[in-house]
């Protein structure tokens, strides 16, 4: 269970207080996908990151009772000097993972072939995307955090990242920030509708989908 209390968010910029989520309470079971629905800069974001532990939270708390994945293509967290098997070896270090086995994994999923070998400030932003995928799924985890990053890269790699992560990991619960309405409808069992900071939960998904195309 991850259960978020009275979670608020702001950023200060330039002596200015931008609040992007206000009092925010839900609750995310064991085998929810519950899907993220708000118009850009609504805070979908920004909630994934909180829930990820990549940012913290103004005020209020995130209790995580499974484990939760870093945002899937997150990639914030690469030593850019560093090559794509060195930060695979650095990711499988700190969870305490067997390195040849995530580097088979990596090698597979991602088809970068010899720009493994290179330093990660080299690759384009859909390599890098692939990289950071990659390493997401290298890893179980009982919570996936998924930002959008399903619509990355070809159709081929389309397919992989809906196998791995609605088929192989069907029993998983996932968070899912997409602008797509079919992805919502069709793999979310739940809904967060973000607007002007507040975070309103539904049950009903085509009331969900049917609120947010209102805002």
């Amino acid at each position: 269970m991850i259960l978020c209390q009275n979670l608020c968010k702001s950023y200060t910029h330039g002596g200015n207080v931008k609040r992007v989520l206000e009092d925010v309470n839900f609750v995310v079971s064991r085998g929810d996908r519950v899907g993220l629905l708000g118009r850009n800069g609504a805070g979908k974001s920004t909630l994934i990151k909180l829930i990820g532990g990549v940012e913290l939270p103004t005020s209020g708390r995130i209790r995580r009772h499974m484990s939760v994945s870093w945002p899937l293509g997150f990639s914030g967290g690469f030593q850019g000097s560093l090559t794509g098997y060195d930060n695979a070896r650095f990711i499988a270090r700190i969870y305490d993972r067997n390195y040849n086995q995530m580097r088979a994994f990596v090698e597979d999923f991602t088809e970068l072939g010899k720009q493994l070998k290179m330093p990660v400030k080299t690759y384009s932003t859909g390599m890098r995307a692939r990289l950071a995928f990659a390493l997401s799924l290298a890893i179980e985890f009982d919570c996936y955090l998924i930002d959008e990053i399903i619509m990355v890269g070809d159709q081929n790699f389309q397919h992989k990242c809906h196998y791995e992560l609605f088929e192989k990991r069907g029993d998983r619960s996932m968070i899912i920030a997409s602008h797509s309405s079919g992805i919502i409808q069709d793999y979310c069992n739940k809904a967060l509708v973000i607007h002007d900071g507040q975070v309103t939960a539904y049950d009903d998904i085509p009331l969900a989908l049917e609120t947010y195309s209102a805002l």
